[in-house]
Parts: C-alpha cells; sequence; structure tokens
C-alpha cells in the first residue's frame, strides 16, 4: 500500500540528487504510518460504512502532503441499529523500531444530534492528558492536533458524500472513540506516564508517514546529503529534525532542496561530518524541545536517548532575568514546551537563550573548523521560539 519512494538519482541527468527524499530513497528503508494515518483510515471506513451500510476496503485517506495511501481493514463491525460502526487498520511501522508497529488501532463511530461536530474520545489503550505543557488540554483524549484535523475532515467528506451534513460546510456530526488493542501495555514503554498521559498510548503524527531512523543507514545518509550539497556548490546547508522546521528554514533562508539534511535526531552526525567537510554556513532548525537537548550537550536527540533538562532550563531563566520562583516554575514543569510557556509569560527569552547555547555546543563539536552556524527553534506550530545569529569561523559580518 502507499507510494513508491522518490528515486535519488535524477532521471537523465547523471547527477546525483539531494534533499529529505533523497536521503529516504538511500537508505533503502521502508517508510512506515504513524498512529494518527491508521485512526483517520479506520475512522473514514467505519462512517462510512455507518452511512452506506458497506466498508471500504481498502480505505484510501490523503495526507497532509497529498499522498493518498490505503489501507486493508483487520477488523469491522456495523451495528446500524444503535448507530455505531467499529473498523481497525494494523499499524505498519516500516522500517522504523516503533513500539507501535502491529498495534491494531481501532476506531468506533456514533452518530450525534446535529451540530454536534466531531467529538474525540480515548478508548481502551488510548491515553488522557492529566498535565499542563502539551499541545492538548488537560483531560483531553491524547489523540494529537494533526490527527484531530485529518480526521475532521475525512469525515465531513464522508458526511458530504453520504448525506450526513445538514448543511454546506458542516462539520460530520459524529463520536470518534479510539481505542488501541493492548495500548496500556505498549504505553510503559514510551514517555506517556512521566508525561502525565495515562492509561494508554498517544495518537500522534503531523505527515501521516514514519520515516525510519535506522542509525548506521540514516547517518550515511546525512553524509551523501552533505557531499551532494558540496557537489552543487552550496556554501550554506540547512539540517533539520522534521519536515515542519525544514519549511521554516526554506522560508527564513531560501534554501533549495539540495541543501536541506533531514537529520531527524542525529545532530552529532551532522556536525562531525560538516567538521570534516566544511560548508561556509550550516542552519540548525529544530523544536525547542529537542534542541534542549542539544544545548545541553547531547548530540543524538532522540526520545529514548536523552530527555528534555528542566533543571538545565531553569539555569538558563535564571542567566535571562528569571527571579527564583519562575526558575523554580521551569524545573518543575511537565514538558519543555510548558517551560518556554512559562517564560514567555514572564518576559524571559528562553528560547533565544536554548538557540545560543545550542549554537555554541554545536561549535565545540565543529572544533574550529571554518564553519559558522545559527540555530533557530521553533514549536509544534512551526512558530519560530528562539533565534542565536551566526557564529564561528567564516560568520564575519554576514548577519542575514
Amino acid at each position: 500500500m502507499g507510494e513508491a519512494q522518490p528515486q535519488g538519482t535524477g532521471p537523465g541527468n547523471g547527477q546525483a540528487a539531494g534533499g529529505r527524499s533523497a536521503q529516504l530513497a538511500h537508505t533503502g528503508l521502508r517508510h512506515g504510518w504513524t498512529t494518527g494515518a491508521c485512526a483517520t483510515a479506520a475512522s473514514t471506513a467505519a462512517y462510512t460504512a455507518l452511512l452506506s451500510g458497506e466498508f471500504p476496503d481498502p480505505v484510501t485517506i490523503t495526507l497532509p502532503k497529498g499522498q493518498t495511501p490505503s489501507f486493508a481493514l483487520a477488523v469491522e463491525e456495523l451495528d446500524a441499529g444503535s448507530g455505531s460502526a467499529m473498523a481497525g487498520v494494523v499499524k505498519d511501522a516500516g522500517d522504523d523500531p516503533d513500539v507501535t508497529h502491529g498495534a491494531l488501532i481501532r476506531a468506533r463511530v456514533r452518530k450525534l444530534p446535529p451540530g454536534s461536530g466531531v467529538v474525540f474520545k480515548a478508548g481502551p489503550g488510548v491515553g488522557t492528558v492529566t498535565r499542563p505543557g502539551l499541545p492538548l488540554d488537560v483531560g483531553e483524549p491524547a489523540i494529537n492536533p494533526v490527527p484531530r484535523q485529518m480526521m475532521r475532515e475525512h469525515l465531513t467528506e464522508v458526511a458530504r458524500s453520504h448525506g450526513g451534513a445538514a448543511e454546506p460546510g458542516a462539520e460530520a456530526d459524529v463520536e470518534v472513540e479510539i481505542s488501541v488493542d493492548h495500548g496500556e501495555e505498549i504505553a510503559r514503554s514510551t514517555w506517556n506516564p512521566r508525561l502525565g498521559i495515562l492509561g494508554g498510548l498517544s495518537i500522534l503524527g503531523t505527515t501521516g508517514i514514519v520515516v525510519p531512523y535506522s542509525c548506521s543507514a540514516w547517518i550515511d545518509s546525512i553524509r551523501r546529503g552533505v557531499d551532494v550539497a558540496r557537489a552543487a556548490g552550496r556554501t550554506h546547508v540547512a539540517g533539520c529534525t522534521g519536515s515542519t522546521s525544514e519549511k521554516v528554514a526554506v522560508a527564513l533562508h531560501h534554501l533549495p532542496e539540495d541543501a536541506l539534511l533531514d537529520m531527524g535526531d542525529f545532530a552529532g552526525a551532522v556536525l562531525k561530518y560538516v567538521r570534516r567537510h566544511p560548508v561556509e554556513r550550516l542552519t540548525i532548525c529544530g523544536g525547542f524541545a529537542k534542541l534542549s537537548k542539544l544545548a545541553a550537550g547531547h548530540l543524538d536527540l532522540h526520545s529514548a536517548r536523552s530527555q528534555v533538562d528542566k533543571g538545565f532550563l531553569a539555569e538558563l531563566a535564571r542567566q535571562g532575568g528569571a527571579d527564583e520562583a519562575l526558575a523554580e516554575a521551569v524545573a518543575g514543569a511537565n514538558t519543555g514546551l510548558a517551560a518556554l510557556q512559562l517564560c514567555a509569560a514572564a518576559g524571559v527569552p528562553l528560547g533565544d537563550l536554548v538557540a545560543a547555547r545550542a549554537r555554541d555546543e554545536s561549535l565545540a563539536v565543529l572544533r574550529g573548523a571554518p564553519v559558522a552556524v545559527d540555530v533557530i527553534c521553533i514549536d509544534r506550530a512551526g512558530l519560530v521560539v528562539g533565534r542565536a545569529e551566526p557564529r564561528g569561523p567564516g560568520a564575519g559580518g554576514r548577519r542575514r
């Protein structure tokens, strides 16, 4: 199911391509689908059956970047008398070592009175948010904003196609209960309990696609990306933690695709290779929480191998003018995002402080290589929350 990946060599020109998709093609790894994509497929199939009497199998959905994968249904159940239907999809994480690979993700859809809109509910195996600092309110099912939006859009389209929406532009009026078989057990292998997400897993994903990060294969692809950029004469490259940060780097610096390095969690791999194969300027762009790990000296930013150090953030906040009460609140914050929000409310530029420290840590790894480094921190929505201007050998007077 799904689409073929873009190839790493441009047809007919004999030159190696660069950028994010070329890196993935070079690894030889198979991508997979997020829990959010699976929940969208399952809920779309269930609602279609509820309105039409038939389950689409396979069910095709449209992801945020336009891909149209199809998913086979593993289970289905229609109870037209009670106004509910259930469909389930088995998650395929591709070659990524994801703890949710093979999990059965179910969606049960029930009709609601007109005007109710789409209401989300956590079923068995899906967690509930119990602490602030996450992109969801306390008490909400741990179904992240992008998967919610995907489900709203697909369910509303099903309603329009089958007469389930009373007025043009109206949302579908349904309750969507997402559950994951054995989800509570699987969640013990994640950081959900520590973050205050209790009772099961989170339904995640911003693109719908799981990009596999085999350490050796992905680091090799990063090196190839640097080689391609240098061969193309690029003097400015950007190492980005994901697709959102990549968009920000392009918007701010107008970089071509072959100057973009999908570093994922492997900041150290980018820095060490650029140290041996320099470019004039390296921009590092990523989520605030991930880059706070780099600021604290971690070169592997994966959640299983490094964590946000709120004590470190509290010390940075003190350096930025925070009083002791605020510093203690930062040290006790549930997440890096919560710490950032506390400081923003008090006028303490924690994002800039993290960016500056991450830049300085990067320069330390570069060990005097002729590379200027700047850093951009973003939030989950892609808004810039911290920046550090270029510094390092060769930075000269450039400040753009």
